[in-house]
């Protein structure tokens, strides 16, 4: 069974940075396209942005330009950078695959934006 743990969130203020990490227990992010997605305080989950087997990207038009994936096949991680962040980009963050996998879920690592 593949475990995804999420970490690096935290309280940042407007127009500051976060590097957000999901870690693997097994080997998938070489076979699978993995995205972050993000679910708000009493809102919907919602996809954010994604990485292919070969490292193709893709991004919510809110987040381009300012949000980057990456992933490190090796360590079997997957980051999402975000610079420029905004109150609007407070939400617990999680990876999972796509399509998603109700077994992939996991915790999430809260992110807070704000003065």
């Amino acid at each position: 069974q593949v475990l995804l743990v999420e970490s690096g969130g935290g309280l940042v203020q407007p127009g500051g940075s976060l590097r957000l990490s999901c870690a693997a227990s097994g080997s998938i992010f070489s076979s699978r396209t993995m995205a972050w997605y993000r679910q708000p305080t009493g809102k919907g989950r919602e996809w954010v942005a994604s990485i292919t087997a070969g490292g193709s990207t893709n991004y919510m038009d809110s987040v381009k330009g300012r949000f980057t994936i990456s992933k490190d096949n090796a360590s079997n991680t997957v980051y999402l950078q975000m610079n420029s962040l905004k109150p609007e980009d407070t939400a617990v963050y999680y990876c999972n695959s796509v399509p998603a996998k109700t077994t992939y879920w996991g915790q999430g690592t809260q992110v807070t934006v704000s003065s």
